[in-house]
């Protein structure tokens, strides 16, 4: 009997349908946990913000091209085989490769494209990277080329673009709300596109029949189990019934990789800024006067001990975040000195400093109950929004609270479940919050995300709905050249005014969370074999190029 088979001993208990009844014979299925939550929703809308399943994009609708993050960037072509600017830079092409078909077998072709992001441009809210703002028109030439028009010369916004899922025409023309669609019944481009078993504890993707690119693919199906938590994904792992996950894990090595050494294993590249938003547009008037004070939110940095937020929330996986700019040690090389020599010490944890500066910036107890009023005298008192089951960040913002306590601070924890979370970040109905920002190439593409005004109400990066028009600009700059010159100085100007005004409360670089087990299946990504960023939730494109390199044991 082969790895291949289905191994019963994988389905957990609440699977109470034969085995034969969901996989057929000899297939390779491959268990993940790309997300933890309480619940699976059904909702295969690759435009969908909230309550979109975790392998929807990338594994059910395929991107244009894959550009991997570890290689500088390099292309790797899936439904695009090349694209080329024009000689004034305003007019993106794309060639299609030859021969897609959807997985219901009608073909794909580059009116699918255009007729895509043209839906998304009537509905903004599907516009999930936030791609129309800088175009002017996308239009199919013919069905092998889609031509994109710039309103202006832009270097970063073919990140968007292929980022960007491309849908069936044929399927969402008759579609009368594509904003609430759930896509019930998707038909899609990638290489698994069959839901075979769907209840809110688990669910079974299976593969496209039609996939362009089928010789490479060696996993017959993804497994979903629903999970809560990091505790519940280390119980699982720790019986060897995971085979790709991202998860915190105390003490990996003792409570994980020990247990079977020669199959697990982990690897950490550097990730994503983790950092503290604060609402500036909340209508508290005690937090609205708060959080756009810098002053504020300098004593609010220098009230977090980033160091304990490392070895204790994160058992030391995390990187310290000390620069004023949030820049991170990953991107050091584009670092301004100067502006870190001048604003460093507001990132550095010292909570004398901190209460000094409220003090002389006029937040004193006014009531005697212990905490600081603003200037005005209007009271200050905010929950921190932490996704629940995410046990290292909610033991940052524990260590947050009490840091912000010492010095005066009336804040608290509340624990939504992670798509409220991410809700509430997009739609500005919350106080404070700790988040993430994905990044990039290089430290523009995550800037950009969460600090740049055109992305307010976009996505969740940008929750602390930080506006500056001189930062705008500054941003803007630096796409609008492709000389490496021209866009360092633009990313010193950058970074200066960060620094300088301290729009968010950056603490630490997570790692990107992969754990890994070969006990069914090989070709794992690691230190050894850097193939791309190999997590498996969502967010990542490369974790395409990852599914495809994974063999089942023979």
């Amino acid at each position: 009997m082969t790895s291949k088979i289905l191994i019963a001993a994988l389905l957990s208990s609440a699977i109470c349908m034969p085995v034969a009844s969901v996989y057929a014979q000899e297939e390779a299925v491959l268990t993940a946990v790309p997300q933890q939550l309480t619940a699976w929703v059904e909702n295969y809308n690759p435009h969908n913000a909230t309550t979109v399943l975790p392998t929807v994009q990338d594994f059910m609708y395929e991107p244009l091209v894959v550009f991997n993050a570890l290689k500088g960037g390099e292309a790797n072509y899936r439904l695009a085989t090349a694209f080329s600017y024009s000689d004034d830079g305003l007019e993106l092409t794309f060639t299609m490769r030859e021969g897609l078909t959807w997985s219901d077998g009608k073909p794909l072709t580059a009116k699918d494209v255009a007729y895509t992001f043209n839906l998304l441009k009537a509905n903004p809210a599907l516009d999930l990277r936030a791609a129309w703002p800088g175009l002017e028109s996308v239009e199919a030439v013919d069905d092998g080329h889609v031509v994109f028009k710039y309103k202006q010369v832009d270097a970063g916004l073919i990140h968007q673009i292929v980022q960007t899922y491309v849908v069936p025409e044929h399927v969402w023309s008759a579609v009368a709300d594509p904003i609430t669609f759930t896509n019930p019944n998707p038909v899609g481009s990638g290489p698994l596109t069959e839901i075979r078993r769907f209840t809110p504890q688990e669910y079974i993707q299976c593969r496209n029949p039609n996939y362009w690119d089928a010789a490479e693919l060696e996993v017959d199906c993804m497994r979903m189990p629903q999970v809560s938590n990091n505790d519940q994904v280390l119980t699982m792992a720790s019986n060897g019934e995971l085979d790709w996950f991202g998860s915190f894990i105390p003490d990996i090595e003792r409570t994980y990789l020990a247990g079977d050494p020669d199959h697990r294993g982990y690897w950490f590249p550097a990730g994503s800024p983790v950092f503290f938003s604060l609402n500036m547009g909340s209508e508290d008037p005690g937090l609205k006067e708060a959080f756009n004070d810098v002053d504020f939110r300098r004593a609010f940095s220098m009230a977090m001990d980033r160091q304990a937020m490392v070895d204790i929330a994160g058992y030391g996986y995390p990187t310290a975040n000390e620069y004023a700019s949030g820049l991170g040690q990953a991107y050091d090389v584009w670092n301004n000195v100067e502006a870190e020599a001048e604003y460093g010490k507001f990132a550095q944890f010292n909570i004398d400093e901190a209460k000094a500066l409220l003090a002389s910036a006029g937040y004193v107890d006014t009531n005697g109950d212990g905490f600081v009023e603003t200037p005005s005298g209007a009271a200050i008192a905010f929950d921190i929004i932490v996704p629940n089951g995410w046990t290292d960040w909610v033991n940052t913002v524990q260590l947050a609270v009490e840091g912000l306590a010492e010095i005066g601070i009336n804040a608290s924890m509340a624990t939504p479940e992670s798509p409220a979370w991410t809700d509430a970040l997009i739609s500005g109905n919350y106080k404070a919050a700790i988040n993430s920002v994905t990044t990039g190439i290089n430290p523009h593409f995550f800037l950009d995300l969460s600090l740049h005004s055109r992305n307010i109400g976009q996505n969740r990066f940008a929750s602390s709905r930080y506006s500056n028009p001189d930062l705008d600009a500054a941003l803007d700059a630096f796409n609008a050249t492709t000389d490496d010159a021209a866009q360092k100085e633009a990313m010193q100007k950058i970074l200066a005014l960060i620094a300088a005004d301290m729009p968010l409360v950056n603490v630490f670089n997570n790692p990107l969370w992969y754990e890994y087990n070969t006990t069914r299946f090989t070709g794992f990504f690691n230190a050894d074999n850097p193939g791309a960023r190999p997590v498996v939730y969502a967010g990542v494109p490369e974790r395409l190029l990852h599914l495809l390199a994974l063999s089942p044991v023979k």
